[in-house]
């Protein structure tokens, strides 16, 4: 059933408008909860992002929004409810729907909305010295607003017992990495519970982006998480483009998925290099698989005059042309990046002693996965088949498809191995891109509309969800979900029952960013 025909059997809903795929439509507070529930439980609706919006100077009121996406149809809904500014409240949705449980955090910090029935509303965003009553994102707010410092404190979990001990990590860390702070509650080196806490170095990007246009908007995004640069900037781009009805041409559209598919293979041969020599001391491949990854980042910075192919992907298309000669090399160097990782990685599983450290370590189960929203690798090393390249295609992934790849023992070695056949799956499409792409243009004229979108992209880490509404030309909210901010929270669940010792190796199989996270 398509979601049209779901919510027209709903008296609390009212359908706004429906265009290519995308629903908007409108329903009480009261019966937010409710509905999103229904669609989420009975019609297996997934949760793509949940924010909220400050209207009140156009329409006297705040707005929260839901969005889910049905894949079978490809489709979204964006279900909307108005909060009025004498009553910030509506029932929380984390109740019935786990996944919305950080989303609903997030917005009762920024906009001070609040969420009844969470059962955590802890600070997610303001650390400690922030005061009470400050709400970055409403409109009101200057972004460069100065404020006393508070001292407000921020509960950690607490386990009481017989040689039960709090093992404290972070926030700094003996390593070029952001701040977050990881606590433990331990007997002996067996993990009780873990519990993380973040948002040390907010950048404030939804904020400094109100009033920006477009173009002077996209360096920002680019920097929401440096090494999913081309990722980021694609939803956005796609966003814009989707309000203002720009077409872009076919050679642009396999440019731009060439440079993400770069993109994937580059920080996956990092993650397999980082979780082997970093997470079990297998130096080995650490060092070769560094070695690999700085010949991409160069190729990056040979053609893109920066190491993390950043500033190709434009409105309208790609920045510049990508020559016979450029696109060959594209794709002996990532071909010969695959040859070497696959003997690399080949070598180690055959250790037993590497294995011993990977399998059974970590194990996200599909219904917890489901429960809590997880997205990209995650998600489809424990058997959750969800790609948006393949369920929402964009760019060229609609003439050339590609087949998710996903795995089922749920494990460090699930994710470690379903890297390995998405680095091979990603030099063979940037092989066929390469063999198959035409002549033309790669940038065309977009002229800017008003309006509302929502993009979506299947980065190396997981779907990057971009929403964003375009008034009077300049950018009035653009919300820029990571899918960090969606799989952090697997910790907590992904720790207990394993050692001490087996942390940075789930960490490190995950590959979260903390910058992505704290926007």
């Amino acid at each position: 059933m398509k979601i049209k025909e779901i919510l027209q059997n709903m008296n609390e809903v009212e359908i706004f408008s429906q265009k290519n795929g995308f629903i908007s439509a409108g329903v009480s507070r009261e019966n937010l909860a409710k509905v999103a529930t229904v669609l989420f439980d009975e019609y297996n609706l997934f949760l793509t992002t949940l924010f909220a919006s400050d209207e009140r100077k156009s329409n006297g009121y705040f707005q929260v929004h839901v969005v889910f996406s049905d894949c079978k149809n490809r489709e979204r809904l964006m279900l909307s409810a108005k909060i009025p500014t004498t009553d910030l409240r509506y029932k929380s949705l984390t109740a019935t729907i786990m996944a919305a449980h950080w989303y609903e955090r997030y917005l009762h910090d920024m906009f001070g909305i609040m969420p009844e029935g969470h059962p955590d509303l802890r600070r997610l965003v303001h650390h400690e010295n922030v005061p009470e009553g400050i709400f970055p994102l409403r409109k009101d707010f200057a972004w460069n607003s100065d404020f006393p410092k508070a001292n407000i404190e921020y509960p950690m979990l607490h386990v009481k017992g017989e040689e039960v001990f709090e093992i404290p990590v972070g926030p700094i860390h003996a390593g070029i990495i952001e701040p977050g702070h990881f606590r433990f509650n331990v007997v002996g080196e067996r993990i009780l519970t873990l519990e993380g806490k973040l948002f040390f170095t907010h950048k404030g990007v939804e904020k400094i982006l109100e009033g920006k246009t477009m173009e002077k908007s996209l360096p920002f995004i680019e920097r929401i998480s440096g090494d999913a640069a081309a990722s980021h900037a694609l939803a956005f781009v796609q966003a814009v483009e989707s309000i203002s009805g720009c077409q872009i041409s076919k050679r642009a559209l396999m440019l731009r998925s060439l440079i993400c598919e770069l993109e994937r293979i580059t920080m996956h041969v990092h993650d397999l290099a980082n979780i082997g020599g970093m997470g079990t001391g297998y130096s080995f491949i650490a060092a070769n698989g560094f070695r690999i990854k700085e010949r991409l980042v160069r190729l990056s910075e040979d053609i893109f005059k920066n190491r993390f192919w950043r500033g190709y992907i434009v409105l309208g298309g790609v920045l510049n042309d990508l020559d016979q000669l450029q696109l060959e090399k594209i794709a002996s160097v990532a071909n010969q990046a695959w040859r070497e990782i696959k003997e690399i990685t080949d070598t180690a599983l055959a250790s037993e002693g590497f294995l011993d450290r990977l399998q059974s370590t970590g194990i996200l189960s599909p219904e917890a996965a489901l429960a809590f929203g997880a997205v990209g690798i995650p998600a489809r090393s424990s058997g959750i088949d969800y790609d948006v390249r393949k369920d929402f295609p964009y760019a060229a992934y609609g003439e050339f498809p590609i087949k998710t790849v996903i795995k089922k023992s749920k494990d460090v070695f699930a994710r470690y191995r379903l890297r390995i056949l998405e680095i091979e799956q990603s030099v063979n499409y940037v092989q066929e891109l390469v063999k198959n792409i035409p002549e033309g243009s790669v940038k065309n004229v977009c002229n800017i509309r008003d309006g509302f979108a929502i993009e979506t992209v299947e980065s190396w880490r997981g779907e990057i969800a971009c929403a964003l509404n375009i008034k009077n030309g300049v950018v009035e909210r653009c919300f820029p979900r990571d899918p960090s901010f969606c799989n952090w929270a697997l910790f907590a669940i992904m720790g207990p029952g394993n050692i001490v010792p087996d942390f940075p190796l789930i960490n490190k199989s995950l590959n979260l960013s903390y910058s992505g996270t704290d926007l």
